[in-house]
């Protein structure tokens, strides 16, 4: 597949190589021709944004300006985290509303979902903890500027 776009049902985004990349959605999993960053790059234009845009955003909302997750598409929640830079080629990208609960496994995390699948990503459980967190923030943060909005 050469095309794609973030949307609802996508759990993960896991490098399979610098061009290649395993998306893993609620009941599938399939390759699509392009880097997990391009996906989120694409999927935020789609969108009406931009990755940068979207990082930008981030920062100025948490304090955070590295490794920040992003909101994809506000009306669904989308928000998606790195974890690594988003300019490494392993760096995976997670949906922050399909996790249940990181677990260590050696010096890597074993992602257990919402839907009771589990996801191995090549990173501590510290980090994924870490950007856990940060998430938790970012949708603090606007759920807190919606409800101001009222």
């Amino acid at each position: 597949m050469d095309s794609y776009e973030i949307n609802k049902d996508t759990v993960a985004l896991i490098p399979k190589d610098s061009k290649h990349t395993i998306v893993y959605e609620v009941d599938n999993s399939f390759e699509v021709n392009k880097s997990a960053l391009k996906i989120v790059e694409e999927s935020c234009e789609y969108f009406g944004s931009s990755l940068e845009g979207r990082q930008v955003g981030t920062s100025k909302l948490i304090g955070y300006t590295h490794k920040v997750p992003v909101i994809i598409e506000e009306s669904f929640d989308l928000i998606f985290f790195p974890t690594l830079s988003p300019k490494n080629n392993e760096c995976s990208w997670l949906a922050y509303d399909h996790i249940y609960k990181p677990d260590k496994f050696k010096d890597k995390t074993i992602i257990e979902l919402k839907n009771g699948k589990k996801l191995l990503v090549d990173v501590s459980t510290a980090i994924i903890d870490n950007q856990l967190y940060r998430c938790s923030r970012l949708k603090d943060t606007l759920q807190l500027r919606k409800i101001d909005k009222n």
